[in-house]
Parts: structure tokens; sequence; C-alpha cells
């Protein structure tokens, strides 16, 4: 991701909002997809984030980072926003909501793609269980392919302080799965 001449006309040139947009647009659609499975979501949070950039756009300061750090950060903050509030639909939800049966075949369907998700299940957990500081580092430069300055100032953090984060969350993951994985580079 380039940097635009001016950032900040992004939010009141239209002509610069949509440089910014085609330019950014299919990192934007990526990193949404890789934290939601339902494309009619993904285009919404895509949409969002732009939004978001409009409405932002004019307080970017280039001494906080690049403006790809500036958007992975304006990104994440859009995506944390919509987990939030699912989480707070479901557990409404879930309160007024009875069990749906499943037929045989379909409870058999069902274990055999939890078994065949089990790996998976295990690295998400290992993600997890770091300290937010840690996975934080890890999603936006093993996952989104920033780089670690990237994510720091994405994070508002120091580079240093993210190259700590990073080492010590590849020693955790290392320790912590089992051998097929391969720990991030």
């Amino acid at each position: 991701m380039d940097r635009p001449p001016d950032l900040a006309a992004v939010s009141r040139d239209p002509d610069a909002f949509e440089a910014f947009y085609r330019e950014h647009l299919a990192w934007v659609r990526r990193f949404v997809a890789r934290r939601v499975d339902d494309p009619h979501t993904a285009a919404d949070l895509t949409a969002d984030v732009f939004l978001a950039v409009v409405d932002g756009a004019a307080g970017y300061r280039p001494s906080a980072g690049t403006p790809a750090a500036w958007l992975a950060g304006v990104a994440r903050n859009v995506v944390a926003d919509h987990v939030r509030r699912r989480a707070r639909e479901a557990r409404a939800t879930a309160r007024v909501s009875g069990r749906a049966l499943l037929d045989d075949q379909s409870l058999e369907r069902l274990a055999d793609r939890i078994e065949g998700e089990r790996m998976m299940r295990e690295l998400y957990r290992s993600l997890a269980a770091l300290p937010d500081g840690q996975r934080a580092v890890v999603e936006l430069v093993a996952v989104d392919g920033l780089s670690l300055t990237d994510a720091a100032h994405a994070l508002g953090i120091s580079p240093g302080a993210a190259r700590v984060r990073y080492h010590r969350a590849r020693n955790r993951l290392r320790d912590a799965l089992p051998s097929p994985f391969e720990v991030i580079a």
C-alpha cells in the first residue's frame, strides 16, 4: 500500500477518495474476509471501513505511521466493533431461543466436520491463549501481511515492542502447538 499524496484529502475530495479506495480495496477485502464467514457481512464491513476512512482521514497524522498502518487500525476497529455487536446479539438470542433438533445423519456429518477441523481449532485456541498484544501483532504480521513496523503503528506501539511481542508469541506457539504446525516465520 503506497502512500497517497495527501491522505487528509480523502475526506473532502471525491477523486482522492476514489484513488485511495481503488488502491486499498483488495487489501481491505482480504482483511475482512479472514475475519468473517458471510459474504454479505464481509461486503458491509468493507464498506464500513471506507466510511470510517472518510470520517477519520482528516485526523491522520503521518508521524503516527504509514497510511497502510493507519488503514489497518481503522479496519481492525471496524471488525472488532462488529464482533462485539454479534456477541451481544448471540447472547440475547441464546436467552430466548431453544435448541434445534438434529437427525442422526446430520449429527454424523457434523461430527465428521468437527473432527476434520480439529487441528485448526487447536491453532485458534493457541492464538486465543496469547496475550492480546501478542495475538494482535501475530494477526497483523502473519495473517494480514503487514510489516512489524506497520503493525506497531496500527497498534499504537513502538516497532521494538512489536518485535518483542512477535518473538514471544512465536515461542509460545512453538511450545503449545503439536508438531504438524509450522510456527510463523
